[in-house]
């Protein structure tokens, strides 16, 4: 027998014995809802998604459902989600990478500087940035997987040092949005809008949606993405099964810092030059949507998709208080309320299946 088909079994073995463990708790409502969030994570914040765009709808009136607010939503919350699909892979390993922001603007100051300083084509300064993301993720992977080191010391050391050398390559100098726009467009790529029927998308849009769908198909369907689970579940369980433990964690590092990377192209669209200060509050904002998004901290279960509800709830509501004229400072309220109320539910799970 090979060792995926090895696995195959211990998850099947593991989803029987978790049906019959649920057989008893989905008696009435509350058995079964509970038994939904724990078969579709990303059920809740799905349901937190919808409210609130009903609720400020309701609040607001016909602004908040224009096509244009609507899709105003996506734009502004493009580049936390396509780090928080990154910190999404770490996470469901039971990880957690305080220097996705970091290596995310490292990246953009990458390809700028390969351009403006080095003369370089900008698809060959796009595909450094790129490699370099990825490098960064790879860095973290060894540290991680053979070194043994916790991820939260690994990524918080990394975080500076990348940070610091970030200021240090970049000598604090902004490339001003002209520069890029006459001499190298391909970095504005991620940034170029399109209308359709009054809604207005970018690529970096379309680029997130996509990665996001990508990722969840892999995740369910692919033997790499039932590893990532079992290895955030009980890595010990998942190596006696076959599962290339130190291979899956370098692997999940180095996808999360080439996503970064993306994520550090598409910032140059977004904001339209290439600053060595941008996306400083990227690390706390993709944990939040995260942990929004249903992802258990403690790895092995959740949804991709999830990730991208819980950056959206982060969006509806910026813009929803906005809207209202309410103070800034309450869209930090209610998302630290949704924080506390994700990692209950959670836990609520937890107990419940237990």
């Amino acid at each position: 027998m090979s060792q995926s088909d090895s696995y195959d079994d211990v998850v099947k073995t593991r989803r029987e014995e978790s049906f019959a463990e649920f057989e008893d708790h989905r008696k009435g409502f509350i058995g079964k809802f509970h038994h939904a969030l724990h078969v579709t994570p990303a059920l809740v914040p799905l349901i937190v998604l919808v409210a609130s765009i009903i609720i400020f709808g309701l609040l607001i009136g016909d602004r908040f459902f224009s096509p244009f607010s609507l899709t105003l939503i996506l734009q502004q919350v493009q580049i936390v989600g396509i780090v928080a699909a990154a910190q999404s892979l770490i996470i469901l390993t039971a990880g957690i990478d305080l220097s996705v922001g970091a290596i995310t603007v490292f990246s953009s100051v990458v390809m700028g500087q390969f351009v403006f300083r080095y003369g370089l084509p900008p698809t060959f300064a796009v595909m450094g940035g790129l490699v370099f993301g990825t490098l960064c993720g790879a860095l973290n992977g060894l540290l991680v997987s053979r070194m043994k080191l916790p991820p939260f010391i690994v990524t918080l050391g990394t975080w500076q040092i990348i940070l610091a050398s970030n200021y240090l390559y970049s000598r604090n100098e902004t490339i001003r949005a002209q520069e890029i726009s006459s001499e190298a467009p391909l970095l504005h790529l991620m940034g170029a809008k399109f209308n359709v029927g009054g809604a207005v998308f970018t690529v970096g849009v379309c680029f997130m949606i996509l990665l996001v769908f990508v990722l969840a198909w892999v995740l369910r369907y692919t033997a790499w993405g039932r590893h990532v689970y079992a290895v955030g579940d009980d890595p010990e369980a998942a190596q006696l099964s076959g599962v290339n433990v130190k291979r899956t964690l370098l692997s999940v590092y180095m996808l999360s810092g080439l996503i970064c990377a993306f994520a550090g192209w598409a910032l140059i669209g977004r904001i339209g030059s290439v600053s060595p200060t941008s996306a400083y509050e990227a690390n706390i904002e993709s944990i939040t949507a995260v942990v929004i998004g249903g992802i258990s901290l403690f790895g092995g279960r959740g949804s991709i998709l999830g990730t991208l509800f819980g950056a959206l709830i982060v969006g509806v509501f910026t813009l929803g208080l906005r809207l209202l004229g309410a103070d800034a400072q309450w869209t930090y309220f209610f998302i630290g309320v949704l924080i506390i109320a994700a990692v209950a539910v959670d836990q609520w799970i937890r107990k419940v299946s237990a």
